[in-house]
């Protein structure tokens, strides 16, 4: 029986009528365990066939397993998607792009189809990333893709909440079911001896606890508190056969297909089989069996004793192994776990772990090499160093480098050293460096690194050393010493030339080529692009990753702000395709400066502090936001920007790296100009002209020329180079033409402080209008200082209607009027059809298009489109909350 869901089930089929035009919509329904999410998605069903609605219906699942099966849901699906996806799934070695690409092909047909994927809080991260590309196609598709999932047990911190902000918001419907009312409990429990009063109270309204509570009191016998008792209630009363065959299917986390029970139980399983079913806790379906609901397997198995646990594992990966199935790989590691069983942990776990590498889910590949890792103890040497450092490899890829991974590398080098295999130790001894870079802790980076040239010069040459060598070149270019990067780099090559080997080639290139970049020489582009090609074409994703990193950062630091928005957008994608969060988080930051350097600093804002607010994450990873954070603040001229500010140098300057420590100081120096104070920018323009004698990057060396000038520090200070043409003409006082200069490069908040140098009322005033469209009141309080003194008033500060609260708390500025006209402009809807909708004229919508165009700067509707799906967070605070309530 369907109670009080009606409303929820008409919704469904709204959805779908969307769905028919090929207008595809993504439906999510939300709710504790036990709400009703599952008998929805039955009911519509059963529905669409009384109505005799013509559709293609394909249904997965994902499962508590101790680790998430890698694309379970897409396997689920195979047969129903058909011959393409299978051959994606079995000849691709899980590769998404082909996975996506297959997937959306199997989609695309003339028949509307309806995909359901359900407990999505269990989905692996490679699940998750599939959806997320199938979410944002879902329009041109005949399609309904419905997702279920506990809401109750996902926070902020968990993988499902960023596909949940990335859905596209104009094709994404939430439906988020409540408890039933009295009403709806009563109604259900009208055939139940017990009270609605006790039903209720009990049950919470909760429409499984009412239905198992009834089912385990027939009578009036105390009503049991928990749904674990009602089950056991349930289950004692059944005869010792089939209480235990129960049992031993509970500890299988996906359904059993007839042939695994057909071999669990032989001849008898026909028999057992209805005998569970007539019990009411299965239900049998084409394929096999299921627990008519995951909280009656959870509760059957949490009674089961330790030893009958242990055994029912075992059983299960007797029949696993008999089978022998591929796609079984997480099933058994997770019953060979549940056994006991090391010796089948510590051969299926890192299988399972390279299945999951193949696929992009890092972090599951990293929690199968945590399962054996219990049993290390049962590994032979070889092996036991092999586990730590996998292990440790996959959590560092994943932005987790705490002090157990630096002990597992450990644990790794004396293994390997006990062993004679000295280029295993040095193999370790350069990733412990890694680590530790990424920690912040710079010299202990380059005493491991020096160590692992030692270590690896005694032995004959080998592609450990070669890496070596170019990890030697890393940490010069990552220090700024560009010419010695380079050197230690083509080192790395020439070892390479005697022993070919693709990684080395990728990373030496990477290290030259960002050398290069980073001193002018446009040469690099073509090695840092060689780099990524090749990182791509061979899938290694950490160098791929690294690519886009100093690719990006090159483009936003040295101002080509195109190359930077295309190469930090795609990098930012491939990183999360790929469970790459150290280089996710970092790009993210990077992401963050260019939308500080683009004078949008509430998105700057924005940005930087969604990944500052992320737990255990490295100092390295963290940086960027924090210096973003701290400059965009104190630009807006926030009370609290100081604190920040310094807290910002003091991470920065214990990296030991000029790239964190100049820009982190610079905004402390730009900070004392803005407020006039500069007896606080001595100390900070002294360490930095100290710097810059082994500073050779352009766009540095400019900054703090040019700072050094608007103090009236002597004019030959670091004369011996020449900076980049803004620089440049505001150092021979041309400020107009230096303000044009940043104009050109799309530099909106750097032209306006030139123009604070002009002292003319056209200069001020044009500076103070720039200051006020960006939101940096610091600048605008100083463009009025300085009018004061001129005597002038700035027609930018007149008085005049303030912005409306929407337009205040959205980051662009959009307000309540252009929220709404956005939403309906994100549907693809027309001026006039928005016009009727909202019942304004035509004229008065084109004006709001207009302001919207402006506000996102975007040349046409498509590019708005576009970007809004690109970048969630412009959907601004009221509309992130309407989503998360409609």
């Amino acid at each position: 029986m369907l109670v009080e869901r009606e409303a929820e089930l008409n919704t469904l089929f709204q959805e779908f009528q969307h769905a028919e035009k090929r207008q595809g919509r993504v439906v999510l329904i939300s709710g504790e365990a036990g709400i009703g999410k599952s008998t929805l998605v039955s009911a519509f069903r059963i529905r669409t066939i009384a109505e005799g609605v013509d559709v293609h219906w394909i249904a997965g699942g994902c499962e508590a397993l101790f680790t998430p099966r890698t694309l379970g849901p897409i396997h689920d699906m195979a047969n129903e998607l058909g011959r393409t996806i299978k051959l994606a799934l079995d000849a691709a070695g899980n590769n998404q792009s082909v996975i996506c690409s297959a997937l959306l092909s199997a989609l695309d047909t003339s028949k509307p189809s309806v995909m359901v994927v359900e407990d999505l809080h269990w989905a692996d991260h490679a699940t998750l990333d599939v959806l997320k590309y199938l979410a944002r196609r879902t329009s041109d598709l005949p399609l309904l893709l419905i997702l279920t999932f506990r809401d109750d047990e996902v926070d902020v911190g968990h993988p499902l909440t960023q596909l949940l902000g990335d859905l596209p918001m104009q094709a994404t419907c939430r439906l988020a079911l409540e408890p039933l009312s009295y009403a709806g409990v009563e109604l259900l429990g009208q055939d139940s001896e017990l009270s609605a009063d006790n039903l209720y109270r009990i049950s919470g309204g909760n429409p499984y606890y009412v239905h198992e509570i009834m089912n385990a009191c027939s009578d009036r016998i105390i009503v049991p508190a928990s749904v674990k008792d009602t089950v056991s209630l349930r289950l004692g009363r059944l005869e010792p056969c089939v209480r235990e065959s129960l049992e031993r299917i509970s500890v299988r986390t996906s359904p059993p297909t007839y042939d695994f029970m057909d071999a669990l139980f032989g001849d008898e399983a026909p028999n057992i089989i209805g005998q569970c079913v007539a019990t009411g806790f299965l239900i049998e379906t084409q394929t096999g069996v299921r627990f008519r609901h995951e909280l009656t397997r959870l509760a059957t198995v949490q009674r089961i004793t330790p030893v009958k646990l242990r055994a029912n594992h075992k059983a299960c990966l007797r029949v696993l192994l008999e089978i022998g199935h591929a796609a079984a790989l997480d099933e058994i590691v997770h019953h060979a776990a549940g056994a006991f069983d090391a010796e089948n942990v510590l051969k299926y776990a890192p299988k399972a772990a390279e299945a999951a590498v193949q696929a992009g889910g890092h972090h599951e590949a990293a929690a199968h090499y945590a399962t054996a890792l219990r049993f290390i103890d049962n590994a032979e040497p070889g092996n036991a160093a092999q586990l730590y450092e996998s292990w440790a490899y996959e959590s560092a890829l994943a932005d987790q480098m705490g002090e157990d991974v630096i002990e597992a590398r450990r644990h790794a080098i004396t293994l390997w050293r006990a062993l004679g295999r000295l280029d295993k130790v040095g193999h370790n001894l350069r990733h412990l460096s890694r680590i530790h870079w990424y920690r912040g802790d710079s010299s202990e980076a380059i005493r491991l690194a020096d160590q692992t040239i030692d270590v690896l010069e005694s032995i004959p040459m080998s592609h450990e050393r070669a890496m070596a060598y170019s990890m030697k070149s890393q940490l010069h270019m990552l220090n700024d010493q560009m010419e010695d990067a380079i050197a230690w780099g083509h080192k790395a090559l020439e070892c390479e030339g005697e022993l070919p080997d693709i990684e080395t080639r990728v990373h030496a290139l990477n290290n030259i080529g960002t050398a290069k970049i980073f001193r002018g020489d446009v040469s690099g582009r073509d090695d840092l692009q060689r780099s990524l090609s090749l990182a791509l074409s061979h899938a290694l994703h950490e160098h791929a990753a690294r690519a886009y990193n100093n690719l990006g950062e090159f483009a936003v630091e040295f101002r080509d702000f195109k190359l930077a928005e295309r190469t930090l957008l795609e990098g930012i994608s491939y990183d999360n395709q790929n469970d790459l969060d150290a280089w996710t988080h970092y790009l993210s930051g990077r992401l963050a400066q260019l939308r500080m350097e683009q004078g949008r600093l509430d998105e700057a804002i924005a940005i930087s502090e969604s990944v500052i607010a992320l737990e255990n994450l490295s100092l390295t990873s963290k940086l960027p936001g924090r210096l973003v954070t701290s400059r965009a603040h104190m630009r807006r001229g926030d009370d609290f920007a100081e604190n920040i500010m310094l807290d910002a140098l003091s991470a920065s300057i214990a990296t030991g790296e000029l790239q964190h420590i100049v820009p982190a100081r610079l905004t402390m120096v730009e900070w004392a100009w803005l407020t006039d104070r500069p007896y606080r920018a001595s100390e900070h323009m002294q360490r930095l002209l100290e710097l810059s004698t082994n500073d050779r990057h352009p766009w540095n060396i400019g900054s703090i020329r040019v700072w050094a000038n608007r103090f009236g520090f002597p004019p030959d200070c670091c004369s011996d180079t020449v900076s980049p043409e803004p620089y440049e003409l505001e150092l021979n006082g041309d400020f107009e033409g230096a303000a044009k200069a940043w104009d050109a490069l799309g530099s909106p908040y750097e032209a306006a402080l030139v123009r604070l140098r002009l002292d003319t009322e056209d200069a001020l005033d044009n500076a103070a209008q720039s200051f006020a469209k960006m939101g940096a009141n610091l600048g605008l309080q100083k463009a009025e200082r300085l009018a004061e003194r001129e005597g002038v008033t700035l027609d930018s500060t007149k008085k005049r209607r303030g912005p409306y609260q929407a337009s205040r708390s959205h980051p662009l500025g959009l307000t309540a009027k252009e929220q709404v006209v956005l939403r309906h402009l994100s549907e693809g809807r027309s001026n006039k059809e928005i016009a009727e909708e909202l019942n304004r004229s035509q004229r008065t919508v084109e004006h709001h298009v207009s302001a919207i165009l402006g506000k996102l700067d975007a040349p046409n509707r498509m590019a708005a489109i576009l970007r809004v799906q690109q970048e969630p967070w412009l959907q601004g605070k009221d509309t992130r909350t309407s989503r998360k309530t409609g």
